[in-house]
């Protein structure tokens, strides 16, 4: 084995505008998360999957990216936030969708997992199995920020699906792009699609982490909010098994991005399955799938294999992305060149 190794991820896609203020923020909360998943596997010796929870809670609690508190609103002015984690070596899976109320999804999905029959709950179903297991909940508005309130007005404004939700404070308002095929673009960036549908800057902000412990043990999980402005009852990747997260005796991966893109390639599956099958180390395999499964989409992932590799890859402008070795490697980065 080569030891323990953790990443963390707080979504693909990135403002090119975004402040230097901003940023360094962001990666104060990807270090911090990276510090307590490196306390706990060097010093506590939990299991990935123990790791992977702990890590992604607290991502949940801090409102900066797009999952717990601080997630994208739907259409009608809540959070439905989805989750899902995975546990590699008998490939145990949790997941829940649609949950509104839920202080910590990642947790949820932990305990659909351990002690319910199924891998996966939705809205009301999750909700009444929460709190039957005692879960903390909160009210809907927790989740709900300011700066999310004002994202939702200016998405219905115009009458887009915003992948951006936190749009640069320079632009003035979003009444330049249209839900229309012949829109004209919010910025100099061409009008991208989803599912052949226009829609708006792009970079989801969607959080993830992926862990193998100093057994070999690969654990993984996501959790999001979802688009800005999403039509209320939309699933993404986030918690299909497979599409946003994938775990097995080999690796475990995150993945972040365009969800319905991430689905259709079904993406953190396919890292594994040409591991596996054509026999690729862990960052050929995750290139060849960034490279080859996205038919046009825009997404990116962070990995990390039975042998305490890590590794990441996207195809959108960047990532907030961080990741630490048992050998003293560590490091955190949003744009390609860092």
């Amino acid at each position: 084995m080569g030891g323990w190794a953790i990443a963390v991820h707080g979504g693909a896609g990135v403002d090119p505008n975004l402040s230097p203020e901003r940023q360094e923020e962001a990666k104060r909360l990807l270090t911090r998360c990276l510090e307590i998943g490196i306390n706990a596997l060097r010093f506590k010796s939990l299991s990935a999957v123990d790791v992977v929870e702990i890590v992604v809670r607290e991502l949940e609690s801090d409102p900066l990216f797009n999952s717990g508190r601080g997630s994208a609103l739907t259409a009608k002015g809540t959070v439905e936030m989805e989750a899902s984690i995975m546990d590699g070596p008998k490939r145990r899976c949790g997941a829940v969708s649609g949950v509104s109320t839920v202080k910590n999804p990642i947790s949820l999905a932990r305990l659909v997992m351990d002690k319910s029959p199924h891998s996966y709950l939705a809205f009301g179903g999750a909700e009444e199995f929460a709190r039957q297991q005692g879960v903390e909940v909160v009210e809907n508005e927790y989740f709900i920020t300011e700066e999310n309130l004002e994202m939702l007005k200016l998405a219905k404004q115009a009458n887009a699906i915003l992948f951006d939700y936190r749009i640069p404070t320079a632009v003035p308002s979003l009444e330049t792009c249209s839900a229309s095929a012949g829109a004209t673009p919010l910025t100099d960036t061409p009008l991208q699609l989803m599912n052949g549908l226009p829609i708006s800057v792009y970079a989801p902000e969607t959080v993830g982490c992926v862990v193998v412990d100093s057994e070999g043990r690969c654990a993984g999980g996501t959790s999001t909010g979802g688009l800005m402005n999403k039509m209320s009852g939309r699933i993404g990747d986030s918690p299909l098994i497979g599409a946003g997260t994938y775990a097995c005796n080999i690796c475990s991966v995150s993945c972040t991005g365009e969800g319905e893109a991430i689905i259709r390639g079904t993406l953190a599956r396919d890292v594994a399955a040409v591991m596996e099958y054509k026999g690729l180390k862990l960052q050929e395999a995750v290139d060849w799938v960034v490279n080859n499964r996205l038919d046009g989409g825009q997404a990116g992932m962070i990995a990390v294999s039975s042998e305490g590799e890590v590794a990441y890859g996207f195809n959108s402008n960047a990532m907030f992305r961080g990741c630490a070795t048992e050998d003293g490697f560590m490091e955190v980065g949003i744009w390609e060149s860092n």
